[in-house]
């Protein structure tokens, strides 16, 4: 397996890695924008804001939990709050690296150029389980929130063979290309979006303000309301794993997760506060699909079957979105010789078939979880992924300060690492308050994790498997020392 730091393609041998002038000309060796991959077409912005909005949302289904866990004004004041303790740190991190990396793979790429390879691969195994795992939960909730209509959707064989239609139908459509998969997510996204808007106006005059105040300290369930909040409002990095399939990534990146961030605040705060404002509270009825159920009461039963038709093409959406980002992750991590070379093909689509295949398999192989433990078990790995990418954040702002970026946070190294801790408190708080079955699940993958890469580099001395070896990959500190 390729040992490597960092990589960049070196414009001319005597030359640094990117001209500050030209950023948007960096090209990663192997990743789409080289010479032998642009017949494919690159993802432009509205496309791409509608991809990371479907990495970290998708709309309010799935937010019922917060007010069952914490009642109105809890669920209201986390979905104001959160964003700025989380999601906008993890966005501005996503845009600096993404935009100093624009390729395929990501944080992957960010972790083993700060940290080494090892910690890479570690780091992209984590990152993709917790992916896979997410993505198991989107079949899940589809056939919750059709249960009512379908009763037969409940359990047993029926529902399974629901599943497995459905995440074949949903992989063959990655399968089709990046760009239909973006395209597609703008036409799921009004489609989802527009019942709310709709329920908002119905339900304005019926508003009463004293509603969104109810809370009671003494029956917060803090652990589903950390992880309700968490989950609705993380993976803004998700998108960095196909940064090299983006279009002018220098510029297009950092607009498109500010354009996503607004989209997806407003998606959560609108539907809470018409949803507890408008209805005298019944906190346990606060469960997933609870939405649809406010829709009927609000406007009929017409708006209630939009409500869930909206919910099942909403789960669509953050399907296509998150398997693109997981399979395009295996094929960075392919192309930089973490994987076999076999992950590195694409299909005349353009798109990691070997890679879409590997995460469509995982997903099946997870859907028996129940929602809650799904969620728990893809917030710890991914809070112990965040941890690196935050560390490698800092680490790249010291080693290597005079590197290009395109976009660059604007704070210092100091105001850089004031920046990481809150919400790195947040993420061992997340960790600690895990169950202990999580915990012990998640042990067992981190440990798959840490012998696979061994086993990975073993397989490559035996010559049992392929790997790529790209010598015009060059180390980032050589090459910035070397002029």
């Amino acid at each position: 397996m390729q040992k490597q730091r960092n990589s960049f393609q070196l414009q001319t041998p005597s030359t640094i890695i990117m001209d500050t002038n030209n950023a948007d000309d960096y090209s990663p060796i192997g990743s789409p924008s080289s010479p032998k991959l642009n017949n494919y077409r690159k993802v432009s912005i509205l496309p791409l804001v509608f991809l990371i909005f479907y990495e970290v949302s998708g709309g309010p289904f799935g937010v019922e939990d917060s007010v069952n866990a914490a009642g109105p004004l809890l669920a209201i004041l986390g979905f104001l709050i959160f964003p700025l303790v989380w999601s906008i740190p993890e966005a501005l991190i996503t845009a600096e690296l993404g935009t100093m990396f624009p390729e395929n793979g990501g944080y992957v790429v960010w972790v083993s150029s700060a940290l080494g390879p090892f910690w890479g691969f570690q780091q992209g195994w984590m990152k993709w389980l917790s992916g896979v795992i997410d993505n198991a939960l989107y079949p899940v909730l589809f056939l919750d929130y059709l249960k009512p209509a379908i009763p037969s959707l409940e359990d047993g064989f029926i529902r399974m063979v629901a599943v497995l239609v459905l995440t074949f139908m949903l992989t063959l459509l990655n399968y089709r290309g990046l760009t239909i998969v973006g395209w597609a997510a703008i036409l799921l996204g009004v489609i989802s979006l527009l019942p709310f808007l709709i329920m908002g106006v119905i339900a304005f005059p019926k508003l009463e303000p004293s509603r969104w105040l109810v809370v009671d300290f003494s029956k917060v369930n803090w652990t589903l309301y950390l992880n309700t909040l968490f989950w609705n409002l993380n993976y803004w990095d998700s998108i960095s794993t196909l940064a090299g399939e983006v279009e002018n990534p220098g510029k297009t990146l950092p607009k498109s997760l500010f354009y996503a961030l607004i989209l997806t605040v407003f998606s959560y705060l609108i539907p809470l506060l018409v949803g507890t404002g408008a209805l005298p509270l019944d906190q346990d009825h606060w469960t997933d699909g609870y939405f649809s159920e406010i829709a009927k009461v609000l406007g009929g039963v017409w708006l209630m079957y939009w409500v869930q038709a909206a919910s099942a093409v909403s789960n669509m959406g953050m399907f296509i979105a998150e398997m693109s980002s997981d399979s395009f992750q295996l094929l960075g991590m392919a192309e930089r010789g973490m994987l076999p070379k076999f992950f590195s093909k694409r299909s005349r689509y353009g798109t990691p078939s070997i890679g879409i295949l590997f995460s469509a398999s995982g997903v099946v192989l997870l859907s028996w979880m129940s929602f809650q433990e799904i969620v728990a078990a893809e917030n710890f790995l991914y809070c112990i992924g965040m941890i690196m990418e935050f560390v490698a954040f800092i680490k790249l702002r010291i080693d290597y300060p005079g590197a290009t970026r395109p976009y660059k946070v604007p704070l210092g190294t100091g105001g850089a690492v004031v920046m990481c801790v809150l919400p790195g408190l947040l993420l061992v708080v997340v960790l600690v308050i895990a169950p202990l079955k999580v915990m012990a699940v998640s042990a067992a993958a981190i440990v798959v994790g840490l012998v696979m890469y061994p086993s990975l580099q073993y397989a490559e001395r035996k010559n049992w498997l392929r790997f790529s070896k790209n010598s015009e990959h060059v180390d980032l500190h050589s090459s910035l020392t070397s002029v």
